[in-house]
């Protein structure tokens, strides 16, 4: 038998984001195509800089409200025409609000897309938001609001943004609004929303998907050239959350019973403009806690089994961002987990191991072929980065940044964030803030004795 010699594996080549093709149109929207031979189902991607900011005060929630409702009839279509429409040109949509703005996504077959672009114009252009239809998913989002306060999670980051920004800045309220102002919005209040703010100057559109054979700018052009362009706007927002003076404190949010116990911890956290650049950030994310083999889990779910997983991460915003460690461990084990927790966490000041942050590399840039195989999760990156102000160039950008992240890197991204969130310093209002979601009669005392701080106990009503 003649032996095969083991064949060599060599090292990955470095890889690329798909290049994309930039087309401006005269009402200001900005298209951009990416073609993905072999993908037949087109992805449609609209990124729209719209704050939250600008919902009225005691009617926060309606973009939320006014974004479920785009597609429920037009000038020319009941609610239930256009969704037969939709099912017969095989047409998925969805839209929705967060900090970044408004985001409306559309998947089609290829053979689709024109007649699936004119209906996109009218969910954009002429929605008639139907009084029942509003109605309904006013009281949707009521009950939502009601199961959100229900489950331990959603109770503890509700907790969590309320106590970590400012009282006055829109982030520390929900994005989708409270019951006391989604009760007052009105049909009027979101077609007025709509018309001031859904307009195209600003808009970034994306198309990715197999292409050929499809003139995608004059497709587009056709379709939504013909769109109000509005008041002139930047491609993204600009306005930084305020923190709230007090943030670094500890909230227990009673939930008498609870057999376990719901933690958040957060700190203020880098944008991706750093200063050092932005890679190694998502690095010491997944060092600390962003996989199961991290610090984290390391010690509390497979030395200690206090929980089933516990992540971390760098949440960055256009402007600052922030870092957050959340999950659930068992009740009995709520002050010794903490303390465990902001152990972990600091322990980033006497350093990380070559090990360690090859694991982190390798893991972000070995995968990242595969996180962006598709149309659709290209699409969603590009208008990802069209609302922070940037383009895909920036994501292959940082992948090759990435290849020189090492420790030494890692370590001087620590101490920047540490120093900038004043983590241990001793500053009134600063460093970590905490959150727990439990049982206050069971883990106050052991709370108060760790040392951390006072602690705030908030009736979960």
């Amino acid at each position: 038998m003649t032996a095969v010699a083991r064949p060599v594996v060599a090292p990955p080549e470095p890889w690329d984001f798909p290049e994309g093709t930039t087309h401006d149109l005269p009402n200001g929207l900005r298209l951009v195509t990416y073609d993905v031979p072999g993908q037949y189902v087109l992805s449609v991607r609209l990124g729209l800089p719209v704050s939250l900011r600008d919902e009225p005060r005691d009617r926060e929630g309606v973009a939320s409200i006014m974004a479920r409702t785009l597609d429920e009839g037009t000038a020319n279509h009941t609610a239930e025409e256009f969704a037969l429409l939709m099912e017969r040109k095989g047409v998925s949509f969805g839209a929705g609000m967060a900090d970044s703005g408004l985001s409306v996504d559309l998947d089609v077959v290829k053979g689709n897309l024109e007649p699936a672009l004119d209906l996109l114009r009218q969910i954009l252009t002429e929605p008639v938001f139907p009084q029942s239809e509003v109605a309904r998913q006013v009281r949707t989002r009521i009950a939502e609001i009601d199961q959100e306060r229900s489950v331990a999670a959603h109770r503890a980051g509700l907790e969590f943004v309320r106590t970590f920004y400012a009282a006055d800045d829109r982030s520390s309220r929900p994005t989708g609004g409270t019951r006391e102002t989604v009760s007052s919005i009105t049909r009027e209040d979101v077609a007025d929303f709509h018309a001031r703010h859904v307009v195209a100057a600003g808009v970034t559109a994306v198309v990715a998907g197999d292409l050929e054979g499809l003139d995608v700018p004059a497709l587009v052009e056709q379709a939504l050239g013909g769109w109000t362009a509005g008041p002139d706007r930047e491609r993204h927002l600009e306005h930084a959350a305020a923190l709230a003076p007090d943030r670094g404190r500890i909230v227990l949010v009673s939930r008498p019973g609870s057999v376990q116990t719901e933690l958040v911890i957060g700190a203020p956290g880098p944008d991706r403009s750093v200063e050092g650049g932005w890679a190694p950030y998502p690095v010491l994310g997944f060092v600390l806690g962003g996989s199961p083999n991290a610090r984290i889990d390391a010690v509390l779910r497979e030395e200690k089994g206090y929980t089933y997983g516990i992540r971390s991460g760098f949440r960055p915003r256009r402007r600052g961002g922030v870092f957050v460690t959340s999950g659930s461990v068992r009740a009995d084990s709520t002050a010794e987990s903490l303390r465990l927790l902001v152990e972990i966490l600091e322990s980033g000041r006497k350093g990380f191991t070559d090990k360690e942050v090859r694991s982190g590399v390798d893991f972000i840039s070995k995968t990242a072929p595969g996180r962006y195989a598709t149309a659709d999760s290209i699409a969603d990156e590009a208008v990802s980065m069209a609302l922070d102000g940037r383009t895909t160039a920036f994501t292959t950008a940082n992948l090759r940044d990435l290849a020189t992240v090492d420790r030494d890197r890692v370590q001087a991204a620590y101490d920047r964030f540490a120093r900038e969130a004043r983590i241990g310093d001793g500053t009134p209002g600063a460093g970590w803030t905490i959150v727990l979601a439990g049982d206050a009669d069971a883990h106050l005392r052991g709370l108060e004795a760790l040392g951390l701080g006072d602690v705030t106990v908030v009736t979960d009503a």
